[in-house]
């Protein structure tokens, strides 16, 4: 798969400049100032752009997957829905579609790997679980696919709220240990089975008034080439976050960005982009 130190351009949706006008200035500036070119996508219903378009598997080659059904079958959300066969026709993006329920967000992967939560099962209750299994190998074409617990508060189940991956052998993870000692036992088996090294990151979302906010949540950052931009709250965690996130990346250039308004409603920079690399 290409990873995203190999990309090269970015796709925001055109509805973030409308609902949040103020937060994007401020990333159109610093995009520009990185020298990122990017551009947005057509006649998107909402921000999201990650969990809604195809997930790129070599350089002309995408795999597009159905809504999940949180938002297909939600009367509540369904306005929210974007024609992703038509926004990939305007900018000239061709995929192969598989008839199973999944979205970008619960698909965080390196080079030949793939983690995803176990939400996809409970998605495709339709398909047999190593039948599932095997046509996710079949259309994402990685070596290994790791299953983790989602968290329990989290409607969506997405993987890249929780972990993402550094290399083929390490990974990043959010601090849980104020979560159920239930739920960090189950996650630290999941975790243990994968064989890859952790490397833990902050989290703090008790702040949050409500369990849809991603405020403290320093995991959905964004890394585009050799650059690494990280979500940043206002809070004690941020000079934590980002010197963790200096070490990590050393030798890439690494930018913060206040990210309440977008996080307030539930994503942070991962959620918003589509980037790949032409």
């Amino acid at each position: 798969m290409i990873t995203d130190n190999q990309t090269n351009f970015l796709y925001l949706a055109d509805t973030l400049p409308k609902m949040y006008p103020e937060f994007f200035k401020r990333f159109e500036k610093l995009l520009t100032e990185c020298k990122i070119k990017f551009a947005l996508l057509p006649n998107t219903n909402d921000v999201w752009a990650v969990d809604y378009m195809p997930i790129q598997l070599e350089m002309n080659k995408f795999a597009q997957f159905k809504y999940p059904p949180y938002i297909s079958e939600v009367k509540k959300y369904q306005h929210t829905m974007s024609d992703v066969d038509a926004i990939c026709k305007e900018i000239g993006i061709k995929a192969t579609k598989y008839d199973i329920k999944l979205d970008g967000g619960n698909i965080v992967h390196a080079k030949t790997k793939v983690i995803m939560t176990e939400r996809v099962f409970k998605d495709n209750k339709n398909i047999e679980r190593n039948a599932l299994i095997t046509k996710l190998h079949e259309a994402l074409q990685v070596e290994d696919l790791f299953f983790i617990p989602p968290l329990p508060f989290d409607f969506t189940g997405h993987a890249d709220g929780m972990v993402r991956f550094l290399d083929d052998n390490r990974i990043l993870i959010n601090d849980f240990s104020g979560e159920s000692s239930s739920f960090q036992k189950t996650l630290e088996s999941a975790i243990k089975k994968t064989g890859l090294d952790c490397i833990t990151i902050p989290y703090n979302i008790s702040g949050n008034k409500t369990n849809e906010q991603a405020n403290g949540a320093y995991i959905n950052y964004l890394q585009l080439g050799s650059i690494v931009f990280v979500p940043t709250f206002g809070i004690k965690e941020d000079d934590m976050a980002l010197k963790l996130f200096e070490r990590q990346f050393a030798g890439q250039k690494v930018v913060s960005i206040e990210c309440n308004e977008i996080a307030n409603d539930g994503g942070i920079l991962n959620c918003i982009s589509w980037n790949i690399k032409k």
